[in-house]
């Protein structure tokens, strides 16, 4: 873990705390991953809102195994949400920029807690559908300021462990989704997904009233004005009254970001070049791992290759589990190991299990996808490799995907910069949600393939052309595109530190 030591216990204290706060936003996007997929393999959710796809599940176990539950409708109900989400982004890109990043946190946490009282009350499809888009605005707001948050609070030491708490509590609320769906899928009456929806307004609640309490960051404060405040809250996340170089820099980008009334028309200039394309294909490829099709459709991905259906949720469970424990590799070891090291040892694990698990799979199904009971033992490897792939991607292009973009924009263009990394992540994640089950039916045991070519590419693109940005303070970032062997030419040489901006 990056040594805390160097700062005075009373800074470690009131920035952990503050982070960890900051950070239960990742709690709403988790538990939604978890939790749609557990529904959606419980049989009075089917019957109720989705009995087509019911009856095809029960039909004779002759049917295709890769195909019992692709439906439309029911990969709209998952999916929606991320469309809103997608949206939502952009909105919330003025909200962060102009009110600040908490009440973006506020906004978020507040429209979550709806949707979730909408889709508990839910008495059709429309009504799930709408509870889904509001849910996924609360996503929208909540990813796109978090991250940021935490990156403008956090000592550039200490930057990429306290923001991993971002991904952190994503992965405690897949988690706690998914014993949430074990223990609601055995209430009698096959009333136990209402609970399940419902609940969701726990997370929303956490995050609003946190928000509400948080201080706001100094870039934030400076930004909006207020020049005393955000000197004294610098000093008071640093420990010391010796802050005025980073203060200096503060006010540098500040300016900067004054003088830029159009920043979505400023960050496609050449010179943030580096910062728009990672902010596009970092959150394309973590997507095109494939890590979400496992989340928020393991229940059914089990109940597909021959698990029951307490048995499907089961897993589910332990996969979630691994996902949390392996995210504390990151925080251990990210501002250590650095960004790159994570990103290419996940990517090489990620690849191997991959192909373990298509090859496993396709040997019992084959491409008929006829019904074939497994093991104890071949299930269980199946669950082994799968849980391994999960791990590599916790600590690498799980917490990273969030943290590397958040940390590379300068603050004039942040804001902007955010919303296209998270829109990027929710247009995919839409995408990959609303099509999974139509590809698992058609690709079969070769998607794993699908999804282990891309991540050969986007593993070749991190150690082709992302610099190492541990340790570098945030609005001093430029200066290492400047050294890239590639991005360099694309910095103006008057831009030694901050960003120098045309305004626009």
């Amino acid at each position: 873990m990056a040594d805390v030591k160097k700062y005075p216990g009373n800074l470690i204290v009131f920035v952990f705390l503050t982070c960890l706060v900051a950070a239960t936003g990742g709690l709403i996007f988790g538990y939604d991953l978890g939790i749609s997929g557990g529904v959606t393999s419980m049989d009075p959710f089917l019957i109720r809102f989705f009995p087509s796809v019911y009856h095809k599940e029960k039909e004779n176990v002759s049917t295709n195994e890769y195909c019992k539950f692709d439906s439309e409708l029911l990969t709209l109900f998952t999916s929606s949400l991320y469309l809103a989400a997608l949206i939502a982004s952009f909105f919330a890109s003025t909200v962060t920029r102009v009110f600040g990043r908490k009440w973006s946190m506020f906004y978020g946490g507040l429209t979550f807690l709806v949707g979730a009282t909408v889709n508990g009350a839910a008495v059709n499809v429309f009504m799930l559908i709408l509870g889904r888009f509001l849910l996924g605005i609360g996503i929208g707001f909540a990813n796109q300021s978090v991250p940021v948050y935490l990156s403008e609070m956090a000592p550039p030491k200490l930057r990429g462990m306290l923001n991993i708490g971002f991904q952190m509590m994503i992965t405690i609320g897949i988690l706690a989704a998914n014993l949430i769906n074990y223990w609601t899928a055995q209430i009698k009456g096959g009333w136990g997904w209402r609970v399940s929806l419902a609940l969701a307004a726990v997370p929303g609640a956490i995050i609003a009233i946190g928000a509400f309490v948080l201080p706001e960051t100094p870039n934030s404060l400076l930004e909006r004005g207020h020049e005393d405040a955000a000197k004294a809250m610098l000093r008071k996340v640093r420990g010391t009254d010796r802050v005025d170089e980073e203060y200096e820099d503060l006010v540098i980008a500040s300016n900067a970001s004054k003088a830029v009334k159009h920043p979505w028309r400023n960050i496609i200039q050449r010179r943030y070049r580096p910062q728009l394309t990672m902010a596009i294909l970092i959150p394309f490829f973590q997507q095109f791992t494939g890590i979400n099709i496992i989340t928020f459709y393991a229940p059914v991905l089990f109940k597909t290759i021959g698990f029951g259906n307490q048995a499907s949720l089961m897993s589910a469970v332990i996969t979630g589990t691994v996902n949390m424990v392996a995210t504390f590799v990151s925080i251990a070891s990210v501002d250590k190991l650095g960004r790159r090291t994570l990103f290419l040892e996940g990517g090489i694990q990620m690849i191997i299990c991959q192909i373990i698990v298509g090859t496993l799979i396709g040997v019992k199904f084959g491409v008929t996808g006829a019904h074939i009971d497994f093991s104890k033992s071949y299930a269980g490897l199946v669950v082994a490799f799968i849980c391994i792939y999960v791990s590599a991607f916790a600590w690498s292009w799980g917490p990273l995907g969030w943290l590397v973009p958040s940390e590379i924009f300068p603050l004039e263009i942040r804001s902007a910069g955010q919303s296209i990394n998270v829109s990027v992540n929710m247009f995919c994640t839409f995408v990959l949600a609303q099509v999974f089950l139509n590809m698992l039916c058609h690709l079969k045991f070769g998607l794993f393939y699908f999804f282990a070519g891309f991540v050969i590419v986007m593993t070749t693109f991190i150690w082709l052309f992302l610099p190492e940005t541990k340790n570098v303070p945030i609005e001093e970032m430029v200066s290492v595109w400047k050294k890239h062997w590639f991005w360099g030419k694309f910095i103006p040489d008057e831009a030694p530190n901050t960003a120098t901006v045309v305004a626009a």
